[in-house]
């Protein structure tokens, strides 16, 4: 199967389909699982009042640990 094959060119391997984002209950409902209480319940505050996830979770972290 060398230069000037009549064989067709190998066959692409599919792309994968991209996952669907999850949402912030799910995140958060994951997220319990490894947090104390309080440090769920100034998360779910700082998202309240506009914050992302991440930057919630940061915040929570400094000032009320796991």
């Amino acid at each position: 199967m060398g230069y000037g094959s009549s064989s067709p060119p190998p066959k692409m391997k599919p792309k994968m389909k991209a996952k669907p984002k999850m949402t912030d209950a799910e995140k958060l409902k994951e997220h319990k699982i490894h947090h104390t209480p309080a440090h769920m319940r100034m998360m779910r505050k700082l998202m309240k009042e506009g914050m992302t996830f991440s930057q919630a979770h940061r915040k929570a972290m400094k000032e009320v640990g796991k």
